[in-house]
């Protein structure tokens, strides 16, 4: 069923369909060879029986999609896409990069500082990573470009910077895992806090070591460039800075606290999105329009996924495939480092050539039991797979995000050189993911924190 699946979306398949439709192949070949079996035993006689599937099992199908339906947690991710698309169609990340990037101008790698920088702060605000490389491609890239920055360093801080939105809360993608390790939402989004810091932290050390010895790859900006200063410059910070910051307190304070469920947070984010687009003079019918289509797009996708995944875990269940992977991976070499280096390498590899909604849905809620059976910390363990998971962006060769900005670049930019770009950040995310598993304390001291 594996290798099926894997087949199918690596030919390009939608997930949704290549999901369901694996699911009812082997559901019917399962079933074929019942009546086989059947046959067989008329003309030989048979010892045991084949481990068969049994169709009556899909009579579960109804009750599961209107269980998923009535997930309240899912009813978050409307809510942060709407947040995200509204914020990026109201010009608050071109006008992010413009001031942080005058601010930083002055450093060597000042630009590429500020595109972390920038994106550390839509992450906390949209969490999109399509939109946050987008538009760092269309304003940061060509500025980088002119003033001699490296090809590859400018793009890899770019494709990075971009995915911050995975980690640092509120993300789809700790939404998305909450549900499927059936855990709380805010104590993920609290134990991934510390580890995005530290991601975005260690992104800018690598860009100072950079600049530092090897001062041409990332020159500052001509003193020409930065022309806002003093009063107008303090007054353009506090206009473009403030709003933001407000919002990501109001959405991650909420939670934290105590004070709203994620799905309540979202839909404060949501409509303080909204004010935000209406305070820039950029909230119109049209642009709502295009809002609400993005999302109703984007959560379509994830639903028709979830429906995919939960018929090719019904099937794959009917056959037995969870018990024979339960025993195989609890049967690792190694106790819980072991099992958490099989799972950890597996996400890791299927990172390079599907998307996180495939690995969460599929692969997930085969490592869930095992995780609690080795008495795992499934906050910990979450926290480790969405790390993981944001390193899906940039594996080459279907790194969604090297993707994204590869539709942006200028002609003069390679594909290569936009994978080579992303090679260093990708180890400096591994490097995080082998600090958490080795200090558990970094993710669990937020959440240990707040309940008390």
């Amino acid at each position: 069923m594996f290798v099926a699946a894997l087949v199918l979306l690596v030919l390009g398949y939608p997930v949704a369909f290549s999901l369901g439709g694996v699911a009812i192949l082997f559901a019917l070949l399962g079933s074929s060879l019942e009546v086989f079996d059947d046959v067989m035993s008329y003309v030989v006689p048979l010892g045991d029986r084949l481990e068969l599937f049994d169709f009556n099992l899909l009579t579960a199908m109804p009750e599961r999609i209107f269980g998923m339906m009535s997930n309240y947690t899912l009813l978050a991710i409307p809510y942060f896409i709407f947040m995200g698309s509204m914020l990026e169609k109201s010009g608050l990340a071109e006008k992010l990069l413009e001031t942080i990037g005058i601010l930083f101008g002055p450093l060597r790698g000042g630009l590429a500082l500020a595109v972390i920088f920038v994106g550390a702060m839509l992450a906390a605000t949209t969490g999109v990573v399509a939109a946050s490389v987008v538009a760092m491609g269309l304003i940061s890239l060509p500025i980088m470009l002119r003033y001699g920055y490296n090809k590859e360093l400018a793009t890899g801080v770019i494709v990075a910077s971009g995915t911050l939105g995975q980690i640092i809360p509120p993300s789809v993608v700790l939404v998305v895992l909450g549900d499927q390790l059936g855990v709380s939402v805010g104590d993920l989004f609290l134990g991934a806090l510390l580890p995005g810091l530290m991601i975005s932290a260690a992104f800018a050390l690598h860009v100072i070591v950079v600049s530092l010895i090897k001062p041409e790859v990332a020159p500052a900006l001509p003193a020409e460039v930065r022309n806002v200063k003093g009063l107008d410059l303090a007054q353009r910070v506090v206009t473009v800075m403030i709003p933001p910051l407000v919002l990501i307190l109001l959405v991650l304070g909420s939670i934290f606290f105590g004070v709203a469920t994620p799905t309540e947070a979202g839909a404060l984010g949501a409509l303080g999105a909204v004010l935000l687009a209406w305070a820039n003079g950029q909230f119109t019918a049209p642009k709502l329009v295009e809002v609400s289509d993005a999302t109703l797009r984007i959560t379509s996708m994830v639903m028709m996924i979830l429906v995919g995944s939960t018929a090719f875990s019904l099937v794959f269940r009917g056959l037995d495939g969870d018990r024979f992977m339960f025993d195989l991976l609890l049967n690792v070499p190694g106790g819980q480092m072991g099992f958490l280096l099989v799972s950890m390498l597996t996400v890791f590899s299927l990172g390079f050539f599907i998307d996180f909604f495939e690995i969460a849905f599929i692969v997930i809620p085969l490592f869930v039991p095992v995780a609690r059976s080795l008495d795992i910390d499934l906050i910990w363990y979450g926290v480790l797979l969405g790390v993981n998971l944001q390193t899906s962006f940039l594996t080459p060769p279907f790194g969604f995000a090297l993707f994204y900005l590869r539709g942006v670049a200028p002609p003069e930019i390679k594909t290569s050189e936009i994978y080579r770009g992303a090679v260093p950040f990708i180890l400096l995310q591994l490097f995080v993911l082998v600090l958490l598993v080795a200090f558990p304390g970094i993710v669990n001291i937020l959440p240990s924190l707040a309940q008390r």
